[in-house]
């Protein structure tokens, strides 16, 4: 308040505090020149307007994109234990799902280099040619799964290259969240960025539809015998020519708006600050860890929350069904999938919300959610009634959907564009990492030495306590320009509106 006094009374800029007021009276002018300098006003050239053909159709290369690299991980989660009898020594079946699973979460140690290599390269020569890329990688890793011999025809090199194209996973993995969440973000116009960043996760749902959609044909099929024979390899082959589609799919793009600004000499920014923001170092590693740690260290809470809640649910259950309560795999499946088809109707009605009313009461939501919902709701699964274990699912989901449908637009708002592709792969991919692929890991070995099978619900409401302390930390972010980018709007109506809007009042 006292700023703002300050400032109308003398006209003194805030942001220069050392400022003489004697010296303010004296040149008024100056003081006003200086002022409008650093914040001039906005110009119609400055602002984005859509094209609604465009943006939808980025919206839906990158998330069909998107559902084909999670079909290729998605695989890999749903068959853990037929893979845990093919790669490894047989003995205790809980040492071989541990090792399955020991293999899941070494693709995630790789990620933060994907990201780390991914992400700054995907800053300095675009989102596009980078997305395509890690396509190819998943792909080509993938199908490769499909092709290594078992344990028992090559021994200890089976596991070993099993290790090898999992990282190769991972590593492609690295660029392909925050490369995707950042083409959306930069494409959709500002006040509808959550509807159309909900479509990416909407993507993902699908690949993991598809991938538990296919397993479930194959186990219903095919016995155990034949489903460990050649059965589990079909999953995996059928990546290749997905591959293929998402590649053509994705080269067919422009790169995004806010991107060809950037790299556009051409174009100059609405103000300083966010011109000493867009030519920065683009792409500097060094430089995101040290300027851009605070919301490098949001980024590292929201996602390993979220992550924890993502993987307990989407990847972990369907073993912890078979495994702790007897299901059959099949059952076990067709419920996770009925649950994601219903999390599908729904999820881009979230993104219409989180624009509406604000990310941070959707995030918090979904975090509350899963603070208080997962002990009622494995107690509804540990029954074991089909009811009751979909219940206890949808209990689960519906605080998911919350997080999903608007996380894909909240992330790369965290950072400004010359570094948002980088920053954003390095903190999703080392929070992915510590938390996210290590679920299905540390919830099998903590029942495995507690011997209490609600650890998965305990895990979970440890992660929400951590997310609800940083949603309450983080700005808000909708329908608000990206930092560092220039507005974006649908309509050059509202493109004239927004710089009458922002036009200075004229002084008489």
């Amino acid at each position: 308040m006292a700023a703002s006094r300050y400032q109308a009374d003398t006209g003194a800029d805030p942001l220069a505090p050392g400022a003489d007021p004697e010296a303010v009276k004296r040149h008024r002018l100056l003081f006003r020149t200086v002022r409008r300098r650093r914040n001039p006003p906005l110009r119609r050239t400055d602002i984005t307007v859509t094209d609604d053909a465009a943006v939808r159709r980025a919206v839906k290369a990158a998330s069909l994109g998107n559902a084909m690299e999670w079909f290729d991980f998605g695989i890999y989660s749903y068959l853990a234990v037929t893979i845990g009898h093919v790669f490894f020594p047989s003995g205790n079946s809980t040492v071989q799902l541990l090792s399955s699973f020991a293999t899941f979460a070494v693709s995630f140690l790789v990620r933060p280099l994907g990201g780390m290599v991914f992400g700054p390269m995907g800053d300095k020569v675009g989102r596009k040619k980078v997305l395509a890329l890690t396509m190819i990688l998943m792909a080509a890793g993938t199908f490769a799964i499909g092709l290594i011999p078992g344990y028992a025809a090559i021994g200890f090199w089976a596991p070993v290259l099993l290790i090898l194209f999992r990282m190769v996973q991972g590593f492609s993995t690295g660029g392909e969240y925050g490369g995707a969440s950042t083409f959306i973000a930069e494409y959709a116009p500002d006040k509808r960025r959550g509807y159309f960043g909900s479509f990416l996760e909407f993507g993902t749902l699908a690949g993991y539809v598809g991938a538990a959609g296919l397993v479930t044909i194959l186990t219903t099929v095919l016995d155990d015998g034949a489903m460990e024979a050649w059965g589990w390899r079909v999953p995996f082959l059928v990546a290749g020519p997905l591959g293929l589609v998402g590649l053509y799919l994705r080269l067919r793009l422009d790169e995004t708006p806010a991107f060809q600004k950037l790299t556009d000499e051409s174009y100059h920014p609405a103000s300083d600050a966010a011109s000493a923001v867009e030519t920065s170092a683009k792409g500097d590693l060094a430089r995101i860890f040290r300027e851009y740690w605070r919301p490098l260290v949001l980024c590292v809470a929201l996602v390993g929350a979220y992550n924890i809640a993502h993987y307990t649910l989407l990847s972990y259950m369907p073993t912890y069904l078979t495994d702790e309560l007897g299901y059959d795999d099949t059952h076990g499946l067709v419920i996770l999938i009925a649950t994601m088809l219903a999390l599908m109707l729904v999820i881009s009605r979230v993104g219409v919300l989180s624009d509406r009313f604000g990310r941070k009461p959707l995030l918090l939501t979904g975090m509350v959610g899963f603070l208080v919902l997962p002990v009622p709701a494995f107690l509804l699964i540990k029954q074991g009634a089909l009811v009751a274990v979909a219940a206890g699912m949808l209990m689960l989901g519906l605080s998911l959907v919350c997080l999903l449908g608007t996380m894909s637009a909240t992330l790369p708002a965290l950072f400004p564009t010359p570094v948002r592709y980088g920053s954003l792969s390095v903190g999703y991919n080392l929070s992915a990492s510590l938390f996210g692929g290590t679920a299905p890991l540390v919830i099998t070995a903590l029942i495995s030495v507690t011997g209490s099978d609600m650890m998965p619900a305990y895990y979970s409401m440890a992660a929400a306590g951590v997310g609800i302390a940083a949603v309450a930390c983080m700005k808000e972010t909708a329908r608000r320009p990206l930092s560092g980018s220039p507005p974006c709007v649908e309509t050059e109506e509202e493109a004239a509106d927004l710089v009458e809007e922002r036009a200075a009042a004229p002084k008489f």
